[in-house]
């Protein structure tokens, strides 16, 4: 096992990829960096330093830089997918998904089956997403409950080093388009990951980070640290949680999570989008059309309001889920005898 940083994690699974694989190229904006200013290639390798490094090992032919234009680093992903190459696209911000979401929603997606699966589109793409920088309305959103709506698409949401590791390998092998999903202020946390080459986790397949018989917490990314924080402080009182972390939200592990509410009979589910036709929402439905019977409480979602994320940092403080606001929702869903 080695101990690596989350961005590290992502930078060296591509290198070792792109090393045994020959097709695969990466593309985006600012990915080399420098390109045609003095400080030449490599100056910047990505803004979240997660592709540094590759330009000098294997060129331009491989690592592009783009314009500065999301519909054409997608589109051209899926031609690339298409003509036999496995390309990962990064754009900056997830929240920039709008300005290529028909290449995403009616191409990427849609290939394999308009085309009678007679061809493959193996393409990722990787977005930073997520709020806790002040960054402002147009580049803290989380948009994985609108990928996650649309057929066709894998959507991954890693929240650890190891699941990075893991789950990143699995996209880039996949024959099908993935969206993955790396929160921004997961980058820095450093874990252990795997040292085996070929180290891969299945999509489809949640992690139990937590373990209790009282309620289930299901939630992914960022705020999985905030639930493992709750389920810790809960333990000491004797009340005990699985705390779920979904790894990926299409397709979606309802085995563990219907196993754990036949068990606890209360859910929480911690979700950093928007309340209306959101993932809490739809993960709420689910337990309550399939696991009705288990129930003892309604289950309960803890998310930001409906509202664009504030740029103020009190006011981004107060719209996000925490640590307080989960822990209310555990107690409330624990008040039904």
């Amino acid at each position: 096992m080695s101990k690596m940083m989350y961005r590290a994690a992502v930078l060296s699974t591509i290198m070792e990829e792109m090393e045994r694989d020959p097709n695969v190229v990466v593309l985006g904006e600012d990915v080399v960096g420098g390109m045609g200013t003095a400080g030449g290639p490599e100056a910047i390798g990505g803004i979240w330093s997660t592709s540094t490094g590759l330009y000098d090992k294997f060129g331009p032919t491989r690592v592009i830089d783009t314009p500065i234009s999301e519909s054409a680093i997608v589109g051209a992903a899926g031609g690339l997918a298409l003509a036999g190459k496995r390309p990962i696209a990064e754009l900056m911000f997830a929240d920039f998904i709008g300005v290529s979401l028909d290449q995403i929603w009616n191409q990427l997606a849609k290939f394999r089956y308009m085309f009678g699966g007679k061809t493959k589109c193996p393409a990722v793409i990787r977005m930073a997403y997520g709020a806790g920088y002040n960054a402002a309305a147009q580049h803290s959103q989380s948009v994985h409950q609108i990928l996650t709506g649309m057929p066709g698409l894998k959507v991954v949401m890693p929240t650890t080093p190891a699941d990075v590791k893991g789950l990143l390998r699995t996209a880039i092998r996949d024959d099908d388009p993935v969206i993955f999903l790396e929160h921004k202020a997961l980058y820095a946390v450093q874990g252990e990951v795997p040292d085996d080459p070929d180290f891969m986790i299945p999509f489809g397949h949640a992690r139990l980070s937590r373990a209790g018989g009282d309620v289930t917490i299901i939630s992914s990314g960022l705020l999985l640290g905030m639930c493992e924080a709750v389920a810790d402080k809960l333990a000491a009182e004797g009340i005990g949680c699985d705390v779920i972390d979904l790894r990926t939200t299409s397709p979606l592990d309802e085995e563990t999570i219907l196993d754990s509410v036949e068990v606890t009979g209360r859910v929480v589910v911690v979700d950093e989008a928007p309340p209306r036709c959101g993932l809490g929402a739809d993960l709420c439905a689910l337990v309550a059309e399939k696991a009705f019977s288990s129930l003892k409480a309604p289950p309960l979602q803890v998310t930001p309001p409906h509202t664009p994320i504030p740029f103020a940092r009190e006011l981004e403080s107060n719209y996000l889920p925490s640590v307080d606001k989960i822990e209310a929702a555990v107690r409330r869903v624990l008040s039904y005898r």
